[in-house]
């Protein structure tokens, strides 16, 4: 069986692993024959992270239908718990860069997707414009706490206080957070390796999600709410486990962005970073992993290859986003895209005539043509998909 005659979800995806690991090997082949600048290789660990959060982002955005603002608020929960664990095991004596990072990233996921799902609770009864607002209120209070966190280290312990440095009562240990000054003298061991692995870890979570029982009752709830919620599905648990697994995801990808930098604030994850990584999201399509992956690595890239042109370069940044979102919207560039669709994809048959169709296909055929059996057709097939 060839590659264009597999199921489009099939499809879909290894196009999606392919991009990543094709992107990985020209990359590191460029790196290798030293035709990629400094600058630009000190960009490709936070274009990962960037594309790791657009990803999960786009879980719940595009997948579940919510709008949330607060992404950038569990994105700093990873970092700085990352941090904190990377202090304590190398306190511990862990030297090995790989096993410093892995348990930075479990612990900072966890503990991410663990304040997702509280801050979920309360805000997945919510929708529309009020769930934006809460949820873009929780990242700035995440942020805000942030700031008054004092942690550090010694060989007793953690100590911890909201007050000051100097409340640690540390004699002779490691200050790991301090306050507005954020995270300092962190171990730089994120690497562009690590970094791919990140995204494909994300990925694979995702796609496998959006795959599932689970992710189609999602997908259920997206489409219609009422009609899920009448053939049983409970929305707001469906909806929490997107926000959930989002959360963890950025936790991850947050851990993979601090480690790359030898000092981390709060205020690096304000309301313009969550509007940032949804920017990503939004251009890549949405619920359209492999476009998100796209369109985050591109966007993060590009103000770095403008930069020898610095006096433009917001205003070329600019026309790129506004041609991003426009073009895909004229009749040529559908015209083209059908073209292209035509050319590589195998027709689909032609419906059989109704008269060539058994009597009880036709009465089926004549019911779902008026409103009321359209609903009850509707609704029986999403059940059907809950129930796999």
């Amino acid at each position: 069986m060839g590659f264009m005659h597999l199921k489009p979800q099939t499809h879909s995806t290894v196009i999606t692993y392919a991009i990543v690991i094709v992107a990985f090997i020209v990359v590191t082949l460029l790196d290798g024959m030293g035709l990629i600048s400094n600058s630009l290789s000190g960009q490709l660990v936070p274009i990962c992270a960037y594309v790791s959060l657009a990803v999960s982002l786009n879980l719940v955005v595009g997948v579940s239908g919510e709008l949330s603002l607060g992404h950038a608020g569990f994105m700093s929960v990873g970092a700085f718990t990352g941090v904190i664990v990377a202090g304590c095991l190398a306190r511990m004596g862990v030297e090995s860069e790989l096993l410093l990072f892995a348990g930075s990233a479990v612990v900072g996921a966890v503990v991410a997707g663990i304040i997702g799902f509280l801050v979920g609770i309360p805000v997945m009864r919510l929708r529309g414009d009020y769930l934006a607002i809460v949820t873009l209120a929780f990242g700035e209070i995440i942020k805000n706490l942030l700031n008054n966190f004092y942690i550090g280290v010694d060989d007793a312990g953690l100590h911890f206080s909201m007050t000051d440095s100097s409340s640690l009562g540390m004699s002779q240990g490691t200050i790991l957070i301090n306050g507005p000054k954020g995270a300092v003298g962190i171990d730089k061991i994120s690497t562009f390796v690590l970094g791919v692995v990140v995204v494909l870890i994300t990925v694979a979570v995702v796609l496998n999600l959006m795959h599932s029982r689970d992710g189609r009752a999602i997908m259920a709830v997206r489409d219609n709410r009422i009609a899920a919620e009448s053939v049983g599905i409970n929305t707001t648990k469906y909806r929490l486990i997107a926000f959930t697994v989002a959360s963890a995801l950025a936790g991850m990808a947050g851990v993979l962005y601090a480690m790359n930098y030898s000092t981390v604030i709060p205020s690096q994850f304000d309301f313009n970073q969550s509007i940032l990584i949804l920017v990503y999201v939004v251009l890549g399509g949405m619920g359209n992993i492999s476009g998100s992956i796209i369109s985050a690595a591109f966007l993060t890239v590009l103000p770095e290859v403008l930069r020898p042109i610095n006096n433009y370069r917001m205003l070329i940044y600019a026309v790129v986003l506004i041609l991003v979102m426009v073009v895909p919207h004229t009749k040529v560039y559908q015209r083209a895209a059908d073209a292209l669709r035509e050319r590589f994809h195998k027709a689909a048959p032609k419906p059989a005539a109704l008269g060539a169709l058994p009597a009880r296909e036709i009465g089926c055929a004549a019911l779902r043509t008026s409103g009321a059996a359209a609903w009850r057709g509707w609704a029986w097939r999403a059940g059907a998909a809950w129930r796999g």
